[in-house]
């Protein structure tokens, strides 16, 4: 089971983050500077005190958990058939793209029994999509 904790920065390198962390430069940038599930490095420490971030909440794995990205690219690779490509991770996203064209066929018991599980969803485009 996952944990938060709150951390002084200086002490979060190789720590996930678990949610986005925004970035607001007075008169100019506004927006993400790191990402929900980054992991971060030693180098991204002064970046988060110049934005004000004396603490942050990470995430802490326990033994069976697996980062989101990677937990994202098993299932990915799991369910993607010929003709696929895999695009990501990104914020535990993977997204299966048509190599070739062809006719879209969906395992529908399949795919209700993945979003049957709590934490995890899978969308896809209708059955026999062109």
């Amino acid at each position: 089971m996952m944990k938060f904790a709150r951390v002084k920065t200086e002490d979060a390198v190789g720590m996930i983050l678990p949610h986005d962390i925004t970035q607001i430069v007075k008169g100019g940038f506004k927006g993400t500077a790191f990402k929900k599930g980054h992991i971060i490095k030693a180098e991204d420490i002064p970046k988060l005190l110049d934005i004000g971030k004396e603490h942050i909440y990470s995430l802490e794995l326990e033994d069976g958990d697996v980062h989101e990205d990677e937990a994202g690219m098993r299932i990915a690779k799991a369910a993607a058939g010929t003709g696929l490509e895999l695009k990501g991770p990104s914020e535990g996203k993977v997204e299966l793209i048509a190599a070739i064209d062809g006719l879209l066929k969906v395992n529908a018991r399949a795919l209700k029994q993945l979003n049957s599980l709590t934490d995890v969803m899978m969308a896809t485009l209708h059955n026999n999509t062109p």
